[in-house]
């Protein structure tokens, strides 16, 4: 039987100091919460302080691979909207997270990544081990998709690279940070008093505002505008909400899209025309743009097939945009996008921004005579619009009702029903848009972000329901079964750190949007469609998530393949969730969207 931690009083405390331990003072200093790591040798010194000099406060959680422990950060600042720590073992522990720290990068999340080198000092490094664990410069690995990284090359230079890359990391456009320190340094003895940032001085500078003659010229564009769309991205970054755009919408009687990097708006508001291009921009002359990453994506109908784009803008539309676009954009990855041609352009944060033009165009609104009436008719087309738009996604959720597997709309409807009348957070993503289209999502923490890469999911999942733990909501994630393979072992996590979270098995048994570009492929060259599923498929055998999860030490029930089944394992399963437990239910459906 394994003996009980000693008590805290008992616990041995060395009589000296070690130069780790001014690391683990800069982590207390600037409030970590959390630290999220896979154990290695050349932090062994900061280790030995986070646990002993620091007293394991912040808590360290043990992961299974360092990209997962950058995703539960990553997750983790999504909700939060502060950094936790994510700690990555030298050379090859770096190498480990490139996956989860390029898509922090591209997702604008704040997440400080510590690693560690050497020795240095070629004397004193083991034969062979050391040397392979050592890079010239290490965080080259990483430099293209982070937005700072460093090296201290003594302990006096720690606090003040510390605290420069905390103000960099959080400063818009936020991003992760990668600090590296060497195995020497760290187990050296302290010697001498090294000098700390100064009490008060400011973590963060204050983030920019518009030019008030800019802001004039816009509010005036959006006065005289015959209608309005605004597109919203990471405009309502948490935890800030999303008033501010509700706001701006009511007050301008505009249509919304909102991109969904972040919740950025009511799914169920009148003004909200997601997902819906014909409405949301028909005759629209002016798009107000709030911090997004990509204008294309939201505004152009794509074909896959021939890999072209149509917009859905009126060409002599005027574009104005407020955010950070071409602001931190990289050398290397092309996630700037094609460029973006608007007329009126701000550097500015939207979330200090869209309140001052708010109380510009009210002001206009007042003093033009007819436009609060133009404003109440535009509002009563497009809220029209939107209730049509829900009443037929309801409708054709309801096809295939009994179909074995269960269509996708149909999983979507009964994990709604057995969730509204809880305060539940949805995780990542919402089973291809159904999750938007008949879910209500009526408040800002309701949803972390959308879905990333494939292999990104329960790294973020793990981040949300972590960052949610305590507040009593239930985080749910709608799990695709091919993201879950890639990191299963990240189960172990919620269970060993009693993190509660459903998670209901998005579970086609494919690679299905890979499957569904050879189906394309395969009609347009008149091959064999019906071979598409060939390197794609995640059947026979099936895997068995549930007999996973349980091994794991999850509370898990299935697969289930129609609805009626899955209704009372949904209800078994929340209860275990309040009562702190993770647990999992396996659905498998349909691999066609029926949308």
């Amino acid at each position: 039987m394994a003996k009980p931690a000693p008590k805290l009083a008992t616990i041995k405390k060395s009589d000296k100091r070690w130069q780790s331990d001014v690391i683990v003072d800069m982590i207390k200093r600037y409030d970590f919460e959390y630290i999220a790591l896979n154990p290695g040798a050349s932090y062994r010194g900061l280790h030995d302080s986070l646990v002993n000099y620091g007293e394991n406060d912040p808590p360290m959680l043990l992961c299974q691979h360092e990209k997962i422990a950058v995703q539960i950060a990553h997750g983790y600042a999504r909700v939060k909207g502060k950094p936790m720590i994510a700690i990555a073992h030298n050379l090859v522990g770096l190498l480990h997270t490139p996956m989860g720290v390029y898509y922090a990068y591209l997702d604008r999340a704040p997440v400080f990544i510590i690693g560690a080198t050497g020795p240095l000092a070629e004397p004193k490094r083991r034969p062979f081990i050391d040397w392979i664990h050592t890079a010239n410069v290490q965080g080259e690995a990483i430099r293209n998709f982070v937005k700072w990284d460093y090296q201290p090359s003594t302990v006096d230079g720690v606090p003040g690279a510390f605290a420069r890359a905390y103000s960099v990391m959080m400063s818009a456009r936020q991003g992760p940070v990668y600090m590296c320190y060497d195995a020497g340094l760290q187990e050296a003895q302290l010697d001498h008093d090294v000098e700390m940032p100064p009490p008060g001085a400011i973590d963060v500078p204050t983030a920019p505002s518009a030019d008030p003659g800019a802001l004039e010229k816009a509010a005036d564009t959006l006065a005289a505008a015959n209608r309005v769309a605004i597109i919203a991205d990471f405009a309502a970054r948490p935890p800030h909400g999303w008033n501010h755009i509700v706001e701006l919408a009511e007050t301008l009687g505009a249509s919304v899209w909102d991109v969904g990097s972040r919740l950025n708006f009511p799914s169920n508001h009148p003004l909200n025309l997601t997902m819906d291009p014909e409405g949301c921009y028909k005759d629209v002359d002016v798009v107000l743009t709030l911090d997004i990453a990509d204008f294309e994506k939201p505004t152009h109908t794509r074909d896959i097939s021939t890999r072209t784009v149509i917009s859905k803008v009126q060409e002599k539309a005027t574009w104005i945009d407020i955010g950070f676009t071409d602001i931190e954009i990289s050398k290397w990855s092309m996630d700037y996008a094609r460029p973006f041609y608007a007329q009126q352009r701000m550097i500015a944060d939207p979330v200090t921004t869209v309140p001052l033009l708010t109380k510009l165009l009210k002001a206009r609104i007042g003093n033009t005579k007819g436009l609060n009436e133009k404003i109440a008719r535009r509002k009563e087309e497009i809220g029209k619009r939107h209730a049509e738009n829900r009443a037929k996604w309801s409708k054709q959720a309801q096809e295939h009702w009994d179909a074995k597997p269960m269509t996708v709309p149909r999983l979507a409807l009964e994990v709604w029903d057995a969730i509204k009348g809880e305060d539940w957070v949805l995780t990542t993503g919402d089973l291809g848009s159904w999750g938007k289209k008949l879910w209500d999502f009526d408040r800002p923490y309701r949803h972390g972000g959308r879905e990333l890469g494939t292999g990104t999911q329960i790294g973020l999942s793990l981040g949300v329901a972590l960052a949610n733990k305590g507040t009593g909501r239930l985080v749910v994630d709608l799990q695709p079964d091919g993201d879950l393979m890639f990191d299963a072992g990240a189960l172990w996590i919620a269970a060993k750190y009693k993190i509660p979270m459903l998670i209901v098995m998005f579970n086609n048994r494919a690679y299905y949007n890979d499957w569904n570009h050879q189906i394309v492929m395969a009609k347009n060259r008149g091959t064999d469609p019906s071979r598409a599923h060939i390197g794609m498929d995640l059947y026979d055998p099936d895997p068995d998530f549930a007999g996973l999860a349980r091994s794991m030490g999850w509370y898990a029930e299935g697969p289930f393949e129609t609805g009626d089944d899955l209704k009372p394992a949904l209800k078994r399963a929340i209860e275990q969730v309040k009562q702190g437990k993770p647990a999992l239910i396996d659905a498998v459906c349909d691999r066609r969207n029926h949308g």
